[in-house]
């Protein structure tokens, strides 16, 4: 059944704050292998103009993947997460993450198509600061794949 289209538009509570931490940012980086030094010794970050290290670029996935959860937990909208996989990932960054931000992200169903029998979801995570100030947005595409016919 194909997802209800009035949920285009619908805005989710901003998430309980994250607070990041250098230890998180260079396991982050050490994962995903980049060894920029930015991401992991403060004063190599600071001759870059930044205060702290900074997180590699696709870090703020974590929170935004997880404040998504509202959408996909939502009882009315019904989506099966049964059958959702991860269909694409977007960030447009104002500024990047710093250690001792405290991050809040808002997500925003933007779309909802079907296309093959398949839901296709978009939704727009706002991450902001502690001070309001609006770091990276952040789109996550999910496709709920079509029930098998029996």
């Amino acid at each position: 059944m194909a997802l209800d289209q009035s949920f285009v538009g619908r805005t989710y509570p901003p998430t309980e704050p994250y607070e990041v931490g250098r230890e998180k940012i260079r396991e982050f980086a050490e994962a995903v292998g980049d060894a920029n030094p930015a991401h992991t010794d403060t004063e190599a970050a600071r001759a870059l103009g930044h205060p702290d290290v900074i997180a590699p670029p696709t870090f703020v996935f974590a929170i935004t993947f997880k404040a998504a959860g509202q959408v996909v937990a939502d009882p009315q909208l019904g989506l099966d997460y049964s059958r959702v996989v991860h269909g694409d990932q977007k960030f447009a960054y104002n500024r990047p993450v710093r250690a001792g931000d405290r991050l809040t992200v808002t997500s925003t169903i933007e779309t909802i198509r079907t296309m093959a029998g398949n839901d296709i979801l978009d939704i727009r995570g706002e991450v902001h600061d502690q001070n309001g100030e609006h770091v990276v947005t952040a789109w996550t595409k999910l496709v709920a794949r079509a029930a098998e016919e029996a």
